[in-house]
């Protein structure tokens, strides 16, 4: 069987396969696209054809030497730059310290974010606070966004007595009410149909609330994900539809999960508006998400958006991503680094410095270590305290069925 990025064909059949295997030389083709190519549609009559070309391209707003142009430029004040860098800054930080956690026997599992930081801040930025997100594991910098403090999220990693879900999750797999941030789920896929229901009831309601939510280029080979894009070409409520194509699935690669050469022109023939936007550029993800958010606020229904970057890091704690791609393949992707790039653009305007970035990624990991001493202090993985194990039955029916119940008094909970 041939490798290579159409795979070998077996009786009749096509087994894909990645580009690059390990110890094979790393290698991507420069990208083509500028920030002046493409359009901005008025989001209240546009149809789904009239984005074709920004499915097939690639909205961007950053050049590759940081400057900012285009139509998609949304022309954020310094201010609202610098907070979306300390916020990509402090999720990067908080993952490196919590994945040193791990690897001391501090925390069980971690997955981190690197590489993809822009994605989850940037367009919660775009959004209203009351909107509903429906992350993946890879979206939590959402929460820093709305409020969360670093020290409920450690004690959710870590499962002691003050764990908001009580132990119930595995690790970054966070829930904040108070952010409208819905449970992450373990089995991939579920939240995309979920965020069109609930977005269906929100608009049902009158409420004035949008939905957004994530879903990987792997996880988009499940049925959930045709289900939902299906739901929401029909019913045409507030819903943003996220595919984070980071070109990896656990171990697998994205030519595993669609057969075309991108995964926004899958929306086109449902009817919806679809971008592929350059996911390592905050600022293009700021705007297409913010004209999502419109059209939904117009009652034009979903948006489809492909988010392009890289997994830079392994998918999780317990994965070694050496071992099916290059070593240094994200050092090679030509959407480089959404911190850098960010940074090098608020230098480029006079609006930032190294030094100045210097002193805030020393005061974040200042953060991150009190606020870490300070989770333990409500219990630790080793010696607890957890949640009590009556917790297994609460908050879960509002009336316990007798059964239940007869279990409970039978361990004495």
């Amino acid at each position: 069987m041939t490798g290579g990025e159409q795979g070998g064909k077996l009786d009749g059949f096509t087994v894909p396969d990645a580009p690059r295997r390990p110890g094979e030389q790393s290698h991507f083709e420069p990208w083509e696209f500028t920030p002046e190519d493409l359009v901005r549609p008025d989001p209240k009559i546009c149809s789904s054809s009239d984005t074709t070309p920004h499915a097939e391209g690639l909205v961007r707003v950053l050049d590759d030497k940081g400057f900012a142009s285009g139509e998609w430029n949304p022309n954020l004040s310094a201010d609202e730059l610098r907070l979306g860098l300390e916020h990509m800054c402090r999720l990067r930080i908080f993952d490196d310290r919590m994945m040193k956690m791990q690897r001391t026997g501090k925390l069980s599992f971690y997955m981190r974010s690197l590489g993809e930081e822009a994605i989850a801040i940037s367009q919660t930025m775009a959004l209203q606070d009351h909107d509903w997100l429906f992350p993946t594991y890879r979206q939590p910098g959402c929460q820093f966004v709305r409020g969360r403090s670093m020290v409920s999220m450690i004690n959710h990693c870590i499962g002691n007595v003050e764990d908001n879900v009580k132990g119930r999750q595995m690790p970054v797999h966070y829930t904040y009410r108070d952010g409208y941030y819905i449970s992450v789920s373990s089995p991939v896929g579920t939240q995309f149909s979920q965020a069109v229901g609930v977005a269906m009831a929100s608009a049902y309601k009158g409420d004035d609330q949008a939905t957004i939510t994530w879903i990987g280029d792997g996880a988009s080979a499940e049925g959930d994900y045709h289900y939902a894009v299906n739901f929401a070409s029909i019913f045409k409520p507030p819903v943003i539809l996220c595919v984070v194509n980071n070109q990896w699935a656990i171990s697998t690669h994205r030519n595993f999960a669609s057969g075309g050469e991108n995964f926004a022109s899958r929306a086109l023939p449902y009817g919806i508006p679809s971008f592929r936007v350059d996911g390592n550029d905050f600022l293009a993800l700021y705007s297409v998400t913010k004209w999502a958010r419109e059209r939904a606020s117009a009652g034009m229904g979903a948006t489809h958006i492909e988010i392009l970057t890289y997994r830079a890091g392994d998918h999780s704690s317990s994965d070694d991503a050496s071992r099916y791609r290059p070593a240094n393949d994200h050092e090679k992707w030509p959407g480089g680094d959404p911190i850098e790039r960010l940074k090098n653009h608020l230098i480029s305007t006079g609006e930032w410095s190294d030094e100045q970035h210097i002193a805030l990624e020393q005061r974040l990991d200042e953060e991150v270590v009190a606020s870490y001493k300070e989770a333990v202090t409500h219990g630790d993985l080793a010696n607890g305290p957890w949640p009590p194990a009556s917790t297994i039955f609460t908050e879960v029916y509002e009336d316990i069925p007798w059964h239940i119940q007869e279990q409970r008094e039978e361990l004495g909970k």
